[in-house]
């Protein structure tokens, strides 16, 4: 989706200041929003890169003025109504007015905090031989997706290396869609910085990502 959250390479949002000795959390509301939405991602009811769709399908306005927790309190209460756990007048009010739903993987208790902190793997076996190889030159496509994509937009049609082969994985586009988690091969590729930000980049600078293999092109 090509939406403001795709801020890689623009200019004009002012410059990123570390906060010295900055805590965790900032408010003790954004520590449950972050338990929440980590327990509500292990609970099997939408995958990380549903999650991630969900912060793109906020209205720009919103995304560009909120703190970080604030779009992920919004995300969370979408995908809650989305999937049927609950309804907006429940979380306006605070309280439930009607019975809850069984969740994919169960209730949590206590005793299972370290099951849903712990994060499960998206490697799976491949469909097909790898299409490239590291040393390869390669052109990260020029697509415009109306769903969820993790290539970025500064990145697309230019020319870059492949550095490294990572193996099959759970594709996010398909997931998204709602077409099954299609694996596909992922690949760290190389960019120089001249490619990307022509004579205004920085000399020596180069940008590395990871691509999956339907982003891809022979260059």
């Amino acid at each position: 989706m090509d939406g403001v959250h795709d801020l890689g390479g623009m200019d004009g949002y002012g410059a990123v200041t570390p906060e010295p000795d900055e805590p965790v959390f900032h408010h003790c509301w954004e520590g449950r929003v972050y338990a929440m939405s980590t327990a509500m991602a292990a609970s099997g009811a939408w995958n990380i890169d549903m999650g991630r769709f969900g912060i793109e399908c906020l209205p720009p306005a919103v995304y560009v003025s909120s703190s970080y927790y604030e779009i992920w309190r919004q995300r969370l209460e979408n995908l809650l109504v989305e999937h049927g756990l609950a309804t907006a007048d429940e979380i306006s009010h605070g309280r439930s007015t009607s019975p809850g739903r069984q969740l994919p993987n169960g209730t949590f208790t206590a005793e299972r905090v370290q099951r849903v902190l712990k994060r499960g793997t998206y490697t799976r076996a491949p469909q097909a031989p790898p299409r490239f190889q590291p040393g390869d030159r390669v052109r990260a496509r020029n697509i415009h997706p109306h769903s969820h994509t993790r290539l970025p937009r500064y990145t697309r049609g230019h020319v870059a290396v492949v550095e490294l082969l990572h193996g099959a994985n759970v594709f996010p586009d398909s997931v998204v869609r709602g077409d099954g988690e299609d694996p596909q091969w992922l690949y760290t590729i190389r960019f120089d910085g001249h490619e990307l930000w022509g004579d205004d980049a920085e000399p020596g600078t180069a940008i590395s990502i990871d691509a999956f293999e339907p982003y891809l092109e022979p260059a």
